[in-house]
């Protein structure tokens, strides 16, 4: 987590993912592969003038399951932002992710002009 906080989101998937890890938002199609994830995390990251990643503690862990509350705070090329909160489901193999879902809502997505972003 505290790589991801750190906004090391490219070097925590290397690190933390089995490379044949398959990694869901909501209902879509899995992305399979460590190296899938890279590519994704970076092109994101890209876009991106800036992000905050915040664990919303406690998190749950039942064994080789974990539930981790994350809120993400996207500042784009733009100047527009996008705040998204979610839950991650993850299984572990070992002191590797091996299937990750991500739970949130889509309508998150939708970026906000800056200054509506900040009336909230």
């Amino acid at each position: 987590m505290s790589l991801v906080e750190a906004n090391a989101h490219v070097e925590a998937v290397q690190q933390f993912y089995t490379e044949t890890a398959s990694m869901q938002e909501n209902e879509s199609a899995p992305r399979i592969g460590r190296e899938t994830h890279v590519a994704n995390e970076r092109r994101v990251l890209s876009k991106a003038r800036a992000l905050t990643s915040k664990c919303v503690r406690p998190v749950f862990v039942s064994g080789d399951l974990v539930v981790i509350r994350w809120i993400f705070h996207f500042e784009w090329q733009d100047g527009a932002v996008t705040d998204i909160e979610e839950l991650a489901y993850q299984r572990w193999e070992g002191e590797r992710i091996a299937e990750e879902k991500f739970f949130y809502d889509p309508a998150q997505l939708v970026p906000k002009k800056a200054a509506a972003a900040k009336s909230l």
